[in-house]
């Protein structure tokens, strides 16, 4: 029993012993602290030196507190304000950057380096014409020669179909000389990067122009195309859409041509290159047709040979391709026989030629006694008795001759062409010497 109450008395008593070794085990030296304001100091100092380089910043005043730099002033421009946050956060020993610079709105701050770039400019340029001179000196010389050289009329006059598509070659070199002039001067300058600026540009420029004036540049593009690969020749007789005439001219925006009439149709050259062309005067030989209409009891093996040997007998009338009489259709009352001859129509016109042909086979048919009735009723009743039908015999009439002068072709409307071509020669794209489609 007075075991267990000792134990804990010397418990009671050893514990201020230990507690009284512990204290003296710990170090009685100070901590070493860093002089942080001689830190600050000397990155205000730094920065301040910065600044002081760059003249952009002479109204930015600088504090530093702990690391963290605090701006203050304004600067010219609002990219100078971010710049200069840049540019302190960069300085070693700072925490943190706090930009308070704005930009500023004084005009006469504001104008000052105006003025001073301006005239660091003018300097530059005065010192940088002797240069420019030579250079501009280099373009003319390059572009005089490529229009000397287009001002030649060979080769390109013998090299191109007509006129037109020579002026256009001569154009394209011109051009390809003024780019080479062009090039030649900013190498000169040392400036060819603005090559593929000023290209853009003018291509840019160029697709705008061509989609505000794209019918032009159509008509222009049709123009090329029909003077190389010619359709038709002046004073060809021709059909285009339904416009009938003869050829005049082509210019490079439309064909001119003379209608029969004696009205000018024009047509721009896109609707003529995009259209049917029906040339009548490629071939010399030109067929007409006429259709005759005879009762439907003629003897028509009779009737054909009738019309046959008067379309034959006429004199204007080509052997090669030959005459021919066929039957064509039959109708109500009549039996139509189709008469088809040729002609040729350098001599014959073919209106007179078709006038002159109707005019003798009606009379050669009325002559044989072909009748040639005109639409009739047959109105039939029960009380009515069968009508008697009574052939009187035509009168004879006496075969007229026709003589080759009286359809011999019209040269009215080939004179007023001519004249017309006289009178505007240049302008006309038209030649004998291009191929014809």
């Amino acid at each position: 029993m007075r075991l267990f109450l000792i134990l804990p008395l010397l418990f009671a008593l050893a514990a201020p012993i230990s507690a009284q070794t512990n204290e003296t085990e710990q170090p009685t030296g100070k901590i070493a602290v860093e002089d942080s304001a001689e830190t600050d100091a000397a990155i205000a100092v730094r920065i301040r030196d910065i600044l002081e380089e760059l003249k952009d910043y002479s109204k930015v005043s600088v504090t530093v507190s702990n690391g963290i730099v605090l701006l203050r002033g304004t600067t010219l421009d609002g990219a100078s304000v971010i710049k200069v946050g840049d540019l302190v956060s960069r300085v070693e020993g700072v925490v943190a950057v706090e930009n308070r610079v704005t930009e500023s709105t004084d005009l006469i701050e504001r104008l000052d380096p105006l003025l001073d770039r301006f005239a660091d400019r003018m300097a530059r340029t005065i010192a940088y014409l002797p240069l420019l001179l030579v250079a501009i000196a280099a373009f003319l010389l390059v572009s005089a020669l490529g229009i000397l050289l287009a001002r030649m009329k060979q080769p390109w006059d013998r090299l191109a179909p007509n006129m037109f598509i020579a002026d256009i070659y001569r154009q394209i070199l011109r051009l390809i000389f003024i780019i080479a002039g062009v090039v030649v001067a900013l190498d000169i300058l040392n400036a060819t990067a603005l090559l593929s600026t000023i290209l853009g540009a003018a291509g840019i420029i160029g697709l705008a122009i061509g989609f505000a004036v794209r019918d032009t540049v159509e008509n222009f593009i049709a123009s090329i195309m029909l003077s190389i690969r010619q359709p038709f020749r002046p004073n060809d007789s021709i059909e285009i859409n339904g416009d009938e005439g003869m050829v005049i001219r082509l210019t490079s925006r439309a064909t001119i041509l003379l209608s029969f009439d004696g009205n000018h149709i024009r047509i721009p050259n896109s609707t003529v290159f995009k259209s049917r062309i029906l040339n009548y005067s490629r071939n010399a030989e030109r067929r007409f047709v006429i259709d005759f209409g005879v009762a439907s009891d003629t003897d028509l093996t009779s009737a054909r040979e009738v019309a046959l040997s008067a379309l034959n007998n006429l004199p204007f009338v080509i052997d090669t391709p030959a005459a021919n009489v066929w039957v064509h259709g039959l109708g109500d009352s009549t039996i139509t026989l189709r008469c088809a001859g040729w002609v040729d129509q350098r001599e014959s016109s073919l209106v007179l030629a078709k006038g002159e042909a109707i005019q003798v086979i009606k009379t050669a048919l009325e002559t044989a006694g072909v009748e040639m009735p005109e639409p009739s009723y047959r109105l039939l009743t029960d009380s009515a008795a069968p009508a008697q039908k009574h052939k009187q015999s035509p009168p004879q009439k006496k075969s007229e001759t026709v003589a080759l002068e009286d359809v011999r072709a019209d040269a009215a409307l080939d004179d007023i062409v001519n004249e017309e071509r006289d009178a505007q020669q240049d302008s006309d794209l038209l030649t004998r010497k291009a191929p014809e489609e």
